[in-house]
């Protein structure tokens, strides 16, 4: 009979057990206790953070939004009919993500970065959260460099700079998607890299952009982020956050970023839906309170970056739509809070041909001259007083009173600035040729030309310039500036150039 004692026996087990190591991976898992409209509430998952990416059976995803006290409700990305009541739900650990990188570019894609324009996979391993905090005033600097739109009528008037928020706004069928498709094609050349994020359009209408897109060479610095009409509520959602996302990897690298936003009305929608059926409660036109907080945090996003971190820049041109112009309607005063200035286009002028339909006197940039170079500020003042008196002044002139000659000269230059501000989509004009049509306008150089020839006018002067005159035209581009020798030689190529046309 052995004799074993008890210690040797313990010390055995001690030796065997160190040796031991636990395999066994843990997971945070939960039950779907309902499923419906791409919205689940899940049981179970305590530890669950806001935000969080949840993984659900058959590859489906969704967003952890509501953390109440016995359930969690999420929406879901994908075909969520593909998960039913009592799936297991597993918690990823990680928020929400997007690919980034240099291979976006010329893509179509979705607001989760997968690629859906038939072109293969995007590779490239950088991954950035699609909602993250912006940066604070200290990481920034004042706006100060321009971002050209080719549109006189704004580049004038309503300038913006690189790292402004400015809002387009009007009506349906004003030319909101046309300015912000300009601005893009102005962009070639400039350094500047586009992002445009369509949000519950028609699947044909982002098509025909990326088709104008395409033919205008500018898809080689753009990404078109895609969430049609036809896409469920939390793809609309995520699309600007996407958006924004791919932006500041380009701005934190210290290069220039644009991203359009096309348009917020129908994101708030979609909000709006997630919200309902997430059952939160409705405050004002059933939009939930938190609503302003929605674009705020998201618009907030764009900046300029301080030259510590790099000087890159994030610029926003947000879209929105109103009914019957109503600028006053609770999603429109929103945006126009959180944003540095609007772009107002109107129906009436729209449908006179006047075209972009923008009414100067409720727009505004609230960047103003920093976002001009000096020889567009010199001319572009005077041009804002002499619209708004000629606006003035054709109210009274429709009674048919007689009027004074310094009125009837007032109401023809008026006239003129309108015609020559005129400007046909998809040809976004250079800013050197902007400023010589606007300084032949502002110094009466067309007074004495019949409306209906400024086109023509426009147009000859252009051509000759190009032809002729070009030292002048390199000058105002490189020196930014109309100094007396850029002056004198201008006002001399008018003189003569005005002569041979009305002869």
């Amino acid at each position: 009979m052995l004799d074993i004692k008890p210690g040797e026996v313990s010390a055995m087990l001690l030796k065997q057990l160190t040796g031991f190591e636990k395999e066994a991976d843990v997971y945070d898992v939960g039950t779907v206790l309902s499923v419906g409209d791409n919205v689940a509430r899940v049981y179970g998952l305590s530890k669950c953070e806001a935000s969080e990416l949840l993984e659900f059976p058959n590859g489906v995803y969704g967003i952890a939004l509501n953390l109440e006290e016995d359930n969690i409700g999420c929406i879901m990305f994908g075909e969520s009919d593909l998960v039913k009541e009592g799936d297991r739900v597993k918690r990823t650990g990680k928020v929400a993500s997007m690919p980034v990188g240099e291979a976006m570019l010329g893509r179509v894609i979705d607001p989760l970065g997968k690629p859906i324009d038939g072109k293969g996979a995007i590779k490239t391993e950088l991954f950035s959260p699609i909602e993250r905090k912006a940066l604070g005033v200290i990481q920034r600097q004042m706006v100060k460099e321009p971002l050209q739109t080719g549109l006189k009528a704004i580049d004038a008037m309503i300038p913006i700079g690189r790292g402004q928020r400015e809002l387009i706004i009007g009506d349906r069928q004003t030319g909101k998607t046309a300015i912000a498709i300009d601005t893009i094609i102005n962009q070639k050349g400039k350094d500047v890299i586009c992002i445009y994020v369509a949000i519950g359009q028609k699947g044909s209408t982002v098509a025909q952009v990326y088709k104008n897109l395409q033919d205008a060479g500018a898809m080689d610095y753009t990404t078109i982020i895609c969430a049609t009409a036809s896409d469920p509520a939390p793809m609309l959602f995520i699309a600007p956050y996407s958006g924004a996302t791919l932006g500041e990897f380009y701005r934190d690298r210290g290069k220039h970023a644009l991203v359009i936003y096309d348009d917020l009305t129908k994101h708030a929608a979609a909000y709006r839906e997630v919200s309902l059926l997430l059952r939160r409660p409705p405050g004002r036109e059933a939009y939930p309170g938190d609503v302003f907080y929605l674009h705020s945090r998201l618009l907030e996003r764009a900046s300029k970056l301080s030259d510590e971190l790099g000087g890159g820049s994030l610029t926003a041109l947000p879209v929105i739509e109103t009914k019957a112009g109503d600028v006053a309607a609770y999603i429109p005063t929103n945006v126009i809070s959180i944003t540095d200035g609007q772009i107002y286009l109107e129906p009436n002028l729209f449908m006179a041909g006047v075209r972009p339909a923008i009414n100067v006197g409720i727009s505004v940039s609230r960047v103003g001259g920093n976002a001009q170079i000096k020889a567009m500020k010199k001319i572009a003042s005077s041009l804002r007083i002499d619209l708004a008196q000629y606006r003035e002044l054709e109210a009274f002139a429709k009674f048919g009173s007689d009027l004074d000659k310094v009125t009837l000269q007032q109401l023809r230059r008026g006239e003129k600035l309108v015609e020559i501000l005129k400007q046909k989509q998809y040809v976004p004009m250079d800013i050197e040729k902007q400023v010589i049509v606007i300084y032949a306008a502002t110094r009466g150089y067309l007074d004495e030309i019949p409306t209906e020839r400024i086109a023509k006018f426009e147009e000859e002067l252009l051509s000759e310039m190009e032809n002729l005159h070009k030292e002048v035209l390199d000058d105002i581009r490189d020196k930014k500036d109309l100094t007396d020798d850029i002056i004198s030689k201008l006002n001399s190529i008018l003189d003569k150039f005005v002569k041979s046309f009305k002869s």
